[in-house]
């Protein structure tokens, strides 16, 4: 019934509201219901005007839903506490046909609670004029209480016919959202005279500085900030900092940017409270089209609706290389464009551009034996590629289990020890895609030019499910700038899912953390064998060494005040499991640095024991040539200079970096391939087709 590519603030499809202009018009009923055309519907949701309160503080948190049948097709975002709120949403819907209106549907957002409603209307499609400019302005009612007054919502839309136009698109992006848990999708048409699709045209470089002089919203006068960043469907959010009204955060992230003339950054913060809804401090915004290119932007950003302000680095940049393109444009085959590839990651140009460490091609070729999804024993299959932050997907394959995609996608790397994740879902029209399939594989793994068939993981990647994927892929990289970027802190992925309870992983970090403690009980046991003289030469030897080093140590315990506050059952319910949450994720960050310093010694992944060692031999060579004071005074006037030198670099410490990016024993689990079965041989296929 209706195709849905449905964007917010950045919206790639053309948007032509601009004019101001009444509802009085040519009406749109004498069209055909049945007309076999397909209609391109462009809302804008400006704002909302006298709302109905639902909270006790007198305000309401609404956010707006459009349906058409009973298929939800866009979704606002959360206004905090304004009865009035300001949207200015665009979404782009295409519709099968005229016959459904518009149902528009106002809710109030409660944290952890079922959402009030706060009233209704509905659009007659089939009464907007095409091609026209539309202003409209909608009362909400509440069908069970009709004479109660709930306030008005007004829109901007325009109905264009797209006839004649074929309606096999190529789905480029797509995004899960949390609260609905609907898979929503953008489409976009390849061009025949344009087959490569660059999907973003810059990139959004946000280092989040510090905030001063916040709201305390704790009732101890402090609080526990963090901000979240929003730009159209991309989402960040910062870490937590416990107590204080000055928080020094030094995040730095990238943001997609897909409008030529910019968009719009919303920004709120946040104070945290555990077993209840976090206290909403303050919010603003950031004007891109306001900004120059290839230029670093300091802002001091005043919080709305709140106290305080936060500091921003901003610095926008020309797009890297990201494509998709079908088998037939394929860059590493076109001899000139590979000699143009693999110039740009020669040694020589080292320190041209350090970000930009290497570029990887995948072919996403074909799939076979994938599970059936649907009631019919087949699936609608599509396939998404990610790298990092960088997400591209297939069109769908329709009623297929067996589906040929045949789709290059090419990525700039900026980091040589990503992972890249290939994932299959089954495409369903009124619900969230149902995952099919998934494999991880990092990118020093890859052999070049290879067609390989790798087995699909469960969400986990613990064990397979059914079904291979067939794909071919390609790196070209600087080593030097790879071994550089190795030394610096990961990038970030966007909002995640916040870690879950949960018994089995609880009792899995456990057990990896005993692991842990048993090598440090067994060094000790080693080492005091060698007080015992279980070993006299061993022993002798440990003496000599250890004779001059030994020195007696005292330590202090500083015991820090707590503050007790009364709690009610439910949020000491909540409080008990945010502890235990917090005590797995412990577990498993202590695991997984010792399972780190074990796989750097275990050669896991060569590339970066050879860095370990690269780098050892350099310092005892310097060591070697220049005195240790010498070695010590340097490091001391860097270190202590370096908030002098650049006053808002972030933070990191070299071996921290170096080690995160080394797997821990679960990721290389993860990242095992899996042995496929002998009769999805591309070999033996072709001769059993032979034959």
């Amino acid at each position: 019934m209706l195709d849905s590519c449905k964007l917010k603030s950045a919206c790639n499809l053309p948007f032509i509201c601009n004019k101001k202009i009444n509802t009085a018009g040519t009406s749109n009923a004498e069209v055909p219901l049945a007309d076999p055309g397909m209609y391109q519907l462009d809302i804008t949701l400006r704002r909302g005007q006298s709302l109905a309160a639902r909270d006790r503080g007198g305000t309401s948190d609404p956010y707006v839903k459009f349906k058409i049948g009973r298929k939800e097709v866009f979704r606002s975002k959360i206004i905090h506490k304004n009865l009035n709120p300001v949207w200015e949403e665009k979404a782009c819907i295409l519709v099968d046909h005229l016959r459904e209106p518009l149902y528009i549907k106002v809710f109030d957002y409660d944290f952890g609670l079922q959402d009030d409603f706060m009233g209704s209307a509905f659009l007659d499609l089939a009464q907007l004029e095409l091609n026209r400019p539309t202003d409209v302005t909608l009362t909400l009612k509440d069908p069970h209480y009709p004479d109660h007054d709930l306030g008005i919502i007004l829109l901007s839309v325009i109905l264009t016919p797209k006839e004649g136009e074929s309606r096999d698109v190529t789905m480029l992006m797509r995004k899960s959202w949390k609260r609905s848990s609907k898979f929503q999708t953008q489409s976009l048409r390849l061009s025949d005279l344009h087959r490569k699709s660059h999907l973003w045209r810059g990139i959004v470089s946000i280092t989040l500085i510090e905030g001063r002089d916040l709201k305390a919203m704790d009732s101890n006068g402090l609080s526990d900030p963090y901000v979240k960043f929003r730009l159209g469907h991309q989402k960040y959010k910062s870490k937590i900092m416990p107590k204080t009204l000055n928080p020094q955060w030094r995040e730095q992230f990238d943001f997609h940017l897909y409008e030529e003339r910019g968009g719009i950054i919303d920004i709120t913060a946040w104070d945290k409270d555990a077993g209840k809804r976090d206290d909403f401090i303050g919010r603003c915004q950031v004007d891109l089209s306001a900004l120059s290119r290839e230029q670093t932007h300091k802002l001091e950003l005043q919080l709305e609706e709140g106290e305080g302000h936060l500091v921003l680095l901003v610095t926008l940049t020309a797009s890297a290389t990201v494509s998709i393109s079908d088998l037939s444009v394929n860059s590493l085959e076109d001899q000139k464009e590979r000699e143009e590839i693999l110039k740009r990651y020669s040694p020589l140009r080292i320190f041209h551009n350090l970000k930009d460490v290497g570029f990887l091609q995948v072919k996403v070729i074909r799939a076979e034996g994938l599970m059936a999804a649907d009631v019919t024993g087949k699936s609608d299959p599509f396939c998404v590629v990610e790298l990092n932050n960088d997400r591209l997907l297939t069109h769908t394959v329709y009623k297929n289990l067996n589906p040929e995609w045949n789709k290059v996608f090419t990525f700039n790397i900026k980091d040589i020890h990503s992972v890249l994740e290939v994932t299959v879902y089954d495409e369903d029209r009124d619900r969230s895609a149902d995952f099919l399939g998934k494999v991880a594989i990092p990118l020093l793994s890859i052999q070049n030019g290879e067609q390989k068939a790798y087995v699909l993981k469960n969400k986990q990647l613990t064990g397979p499910t059914k079904g291979v994927i067939y794909l071919e892929i390609d790196v070209i990289f600087n080593a030097v700038k790879a071994s550089l970027r190795t030394l610096i802190p990961k990038e970030q992925k966007y909002i995640e899912e916040e870690n879950r309870l949960s018994k089995q992983l609880l009792l899995r970090n456990f057990i990896r953390m005993k692991r842990c403690v048993m090598v440090l009980v067994n060094a000790a046991y080693y080492v005091n064998s060698c007080f015992d003289w279980d070993s006299p030469p061993r022993s002798l030897a440990a003496f000599v060494v250890v004779e001059d080093m030994l020195e007696d140590e005292e330590e202090e315990d500083d015991k820090d005040d707590k503050d007790s506050e009364k709690k009610g059952f439910i949020n000491k319910i909540y409080a008990i499991q945010e502890v235990c949450v917090s005590v797995q994720n412990i577990l498993d960050e202590v695991a997984s640095f010792g399972e780190r310093i074990k796989n750097t010694f275990n050669w896991t992944v060569p590339f970066l024991s050879w860095l370990a060692i690269v780098a050892l031999c350099v310092f005892t060579v310097i060591l070697y040539c220049i005195p240790l004071r010498y070695i010590v005074l340097v490091w001391g006037i860097n270190k202590f200079t370096k908030k002098l030198r650049s006053p808002y670099a972030i933070d990191n410490n070299e071996l921290l970096d170096f080690l995160s990016r080394v797997p821990s024993d679960v990721q290389v689990v993860q990242y095992q391939e899996l042995k496929p079965d002998p009769s999805h041989s591309p070999y033996k296929r072709k001769k059993n087709n032979l034959g």
